[in-house]
């Protein structure tokens, strides 16, 4: 009668940095950030979680690789128009088009401290041509910290409306709202409460940044 195999004892199987990598990519398009854990990974990758801290130090470490690692997959640098203004727009609507797909990717950006280095010639560029329109170097980050904002939230405010809509189709609580405005209080919204979905799910992006970037460019001079 053969004998019950031994279990395999000793070191788990080497794992490389692409293989964490790729894998924590995985999870977190399908899962989202809240999903990938160290412990979750090494499950994942069919190693320990010990074995993953001689490639990533911690969770932030592994955040910033897949960064970086999107940002030179998927970030295209687009031509620079001369106009300050115009070179303004091209940036953001190239970032805009590069993360709106992924906007876990968002989500951590927006903590403030973590960025990916290879997508700082983005911000280098927004700061120079807001320079070039006129701004002080100063007021050209607090301009490209406005683009940014416009452009993150919008991301943000999407993706969350179209899960949203995924998970259930019924009406939501802003559309049951608004179908029973007070017109005597509210004449303006009520008037518009029937267009008030179709009109706030119209992509007008391009619109808001254009007339965010003109109102930087044209503002009050810096005192």
């Amino acid at each position: 009668m053969p004998q019950p195999t031994e279990p395999r004892r000793g070191r788990p199987p080497r794992i490389s940095l692409a293989e964490i990598v790729d894998t924590a990519r995985r999870i977190v398009d399908a899962e989202g950030v809240s999903r990938l854990t160290m412990r979750r990974l090494a499950t994942e990758v069919g190693s320990t979680p010990m074995a993953l801290y001689h490639h990533v130090r911690d969770k932030e470490e592994l955040l910033l690789l897949l960064l970086d690692d999107y940002a030179a997959r998927t970030l295209r640098r687009p031509d620079l128009p001369a106009d300050p203004g115009e070179r303004v727009v091209a940036l953001a609507v190239a970032i805009r088009e590069a993360l709106r797909d992924c906007p876990w990717i968002v989500e951590v950006l927006t903590a403030d401290d973590l960025m990916a280095e290879s997508a700082l010639w983005f911000a280098e560029n927004i700061v120079d041509a807001l320079v070039a329109g006129g701004l002080t170097p100063a007021r050209a980050v607090h301009g490209y910290r406005a683009v940014w904002y416009y452009t993150a939230g919008e991301i943000l405010v999407r993706a969350a409306a179209a899960r949203r809509r995924a998970r259930d189709d019924r009406p939501t609580y802003r559309e049951r709202v608004f179908a029973g405005l007070d017109a005597a209080e509210l004449p303006r919204l009520a008037a518009l409460g029937g267009d008030w979905a179709a009109l706030t799910a119209e992509d007008t992006y391009l619109d808001g940044l254009r007339a965010l970037v003109t109102g930087l460019l044209t503002g009050p001079p810096t005192p």
